[in-house]
């Protein structure tokens, strides 16, 4: 893997901190002014090596392929449904117009958009945890979010997925009823 173009900042009012982001495809590293050049190569090899630790815990070894998809969903149900759920098949699609994901529960089949290979794991398990929750309860009424709750990042996820939508200008709606059971 190549290395990412590198933009070091320096400030005088920064004292002590060291920080690093993404910047599309560079590295920005904001560093006090008084650093020495010697400092500055150490830092800067520093925190490219934590922003890659980072970026790769956060990515989701599921969007490799579909058998990595279909193990994390066992996973999932182990953790979430106590091993209830057994979908057929788990595979990852072309982008869904109106969807992040679809399951037919009937045939116990998943299909999870490829637009979610980016989003960090614990987004990746929301939606695989939802059309989990599909295979035991089809709709989305109260028992159906009963299960999904479990997942104790749900509405976190939810709003991801919404800022998503929002910001690609996709249209891609999120759940509702979510809402509605939390009324019941």
């Amino acid at each position: 893997m190549a290395e990412p173009e590198v933009e070091v900042r320096r400030s005088k009012r920064r004292r002590r901190t060291v920080s690093a982001y993404r910047d599309g495809n560079k590295v920005v590293v904001l560093l006090p002014a008084r650093m020495s050049q010697t400092e500055e190569k150490r830092w800067v090899a520093d925190m490219l090596s934590r922003l890659q630790r980072s970026e790769t815990r956060r990515r989701s070894p599921a969007r490799e392929s579909d058998a990595a998809l279909s193990r994390r969903c066992r996973e999932l149900s182990a953790k979430y449904f106590d091993g209830r759920t057994e979908p057929s098949s788990v595979r990852w699609v072309p982008p869904m117009r109106t969807r992040w994901a679809s399951c037919t529960p009937s045939e116990g089949t998943i299909r999870v958009s490829e637009r979610l290979r980016d989003v960090p794991g614990w987004v990746l398990d929301y939606v695989l945890v939802h059309e989990l929750a599909h295979l035991l309860v089809p709709g989305h009424g109260k028992d159906f979010w009963t299960w999904v709750k479990r997942y104790p990042k749900t509405e976190r996820a939810i709003g991801y997925l919404e800022g998503l939508s929002a910001a690609a200008q996709l249209g891609i709606e999120a759940d509702d009823d979510l809402d509605e059971a939390e009324g019941d």
